[in-house]
């Protein structure tokens, strides 16, 4: 219960924390009340946002911050057994990063309990419900009730966010997207964990992504918010280690929606592209590792690499797509690698304009141009075609000749314009020599 001699007024926190003046926990609760409550004007909110933007947060403001979003709706409770093994990980964003789709089913199939609370995609990033909407009859809205049924049946469910679920963060995002402050790094850890922590997490692993296709192109600042990130994390009592890895090219081979689902469904059974499985096993590994489930993140690779590769996180996924409203007979056709999802009208393909080594495919001008197709959105709320994606006929490191087909992009009424061909054929890179690098460049631990 927070007391005050003096009552709180919404204009003189804002004027403070314009000056640079730090804000108690008395304050941060009275503004994420205010938020929640809707008796503070979306103006105001959104000026105390660019204060924040502009001037930053102590730690301890982040704290405090994260605290009272999540405690502005419900927190999600777990039976005692399961104190050790809920886990989860969330990523930063990126072009065909369908990583979640995989671990999830993958972590269950190893005995972890999974409540992933996921976004839609927005601007060129794609989003995990969006992907996942493409099956039809999955059904992204769970009570805390059933989320729990599916987690004890199953072991992981893949849901939306609720009205019930940090409903400080639903508003405080959606005025941070039209106020240009998305890329502030206490209102993004505050926003990430918060959602985290109603989940009652053990453990959390954060991906955190840096390069042309991610939020933070540069390394440094992607660093910055992987350590803030874990600092929040393990502050609110969770146990959270968060990745650097590089958003240069896509992950995988397919872009698009019902494109990802139908890749994400070969690497559930052991033969999809390699760096979606490094980024699986790498993750699923160190979560292992935390929560007690392997003795060290070696055992654990090898433990998610084996239940990828003997059927076990494949038949996670598809019970998991049943208890969530898909039925049984689609399921089942969807990872037998049946053509169940609806396919775009129309594919083009563009030639390779020289020969070599494939040294790069920038990711921001496929995503863009798919997001221009309809595969993406710049609104919250605006619908989108989940069909239309790229497919990736070559890939980095590939040897490619003149006139080889090395990109096919599914597609409804309308064709590639000029424009979009030649920004398509301006993202591959070709030259004489590759060497592989990893995608992972480091972890971030507390």
């Amino acid at each position: 219960m927070y007391t005050s001699q003096v009552p709180l007024n919404t204009t003189e926190i804002i004027k403070k924390k314009r000056d640079k003046q730090t804000l108690t926990k008395e304050e941060i609760h009275y503004f994420v009340k205010g938020v929640t409550e809707e008796s503070i004007q979306d103006c105001q909110i959104g000026a105390m946002l660019m204060a924040i933007c502009l001037q930053e947060m102590t730690k301890e403001e982040a704290v405090n911050l994260t605290q009272e979003m999540k405690v502005s709706g419900v927190t999600l409770q777990w039976p005692k057994e399961w104190s050790r093994l809920v886990v989860d990980k969330h990523s930063t964003g990126g072009v065909g990063d369908k990583v979640s789709l995989v671990l999830a089913p993958a972590l269950a199939a190893c005995g972890c309990k999974v409540p992933m609370i996921s976004g839609r995609g927005l601007g060129h990033t794609g989003g995990t419900l969006d992907k996942l909407e493409s099956i039809p009859g999955f059904n992204i809205k769970k009570t805390p009730e059933e989320m729990k049924t599916i987690m004890s049946e199953v072991g992981c469910c893949i849901v939306g966010q609720t009205a019930e679920l940090v409903p400080a963060d639903k508003k405080l995002y959606a005025i941070r997207n039209v106020t240009s402050t998305v890329d502030s790094v206490p209102l993004i850890a505050a926003s990430i964990i918060s959602k985290k922590a109603v989940e009652s997490l053990h453990c959390l692993i954060l991906d955190v992504k840096h390069g042309e296709g991610a939020l933070f192109k540069e390394i440094d600042r992607a660093r910055k918010l992987a350590e803030y990130l874990v600092d929040v994390g393990n502050r609110l009592g969770i146990r959270t280690v968060a990745v650097l890895s590089k958003m240069d090219n896509p992950i995988g081979r397919c872009i698009g929606n019902s494109l990802e689902v139908i890749e994400s469904i070969k690497c559930l059974k052991g033969n999809g592209p390699k760096d979606l499985e490094e980024l699986v096993t790498y993750l699923g590994s160190h979560l292992l590792y935390l929560c007690g489930k392997a003795e060290s993140s070696e055992v654990g690779e090898e433990a998610i690499k084996d239940v990828l590769k003997n059927g076990t996180a494949l038949g996670k996924f598809q019970a998991m797509l049943v208890a969530q409203g898909v039925t049984t007979d689609l399921a089942r056709a969807l990872c037998q690698g049946k053509e169940i999802l609806k396919r775009a009208r129309k594919q083009e393909e563009l030639k390779a304009e020289a020969e070599g080594i494939i040294q790069a495919i920038h990711s921001l001008p496929l995503a863009k141009v798919l997001q221009e197709l309809g595969a993406g959105r710049n609104q919250p709320e605006e619908p989108i075609n989940h069909s239309v994606g790229i497919e990736l006929l070559k890939t980095v490191g590939d040897k490619i000749n003149k006139g080889d087909s090395w990109i096919r992009v599914h597609l409804e009424d309308s064709s590639l314009s000029e424009a979009q061909k030649i920004r398509l054929q301006k993202s591959l890179v070709i030259g004489k020599m590759f060497k592989g690098v990893s995608l992972v460049t480091d972890i971030i631990e507390a």
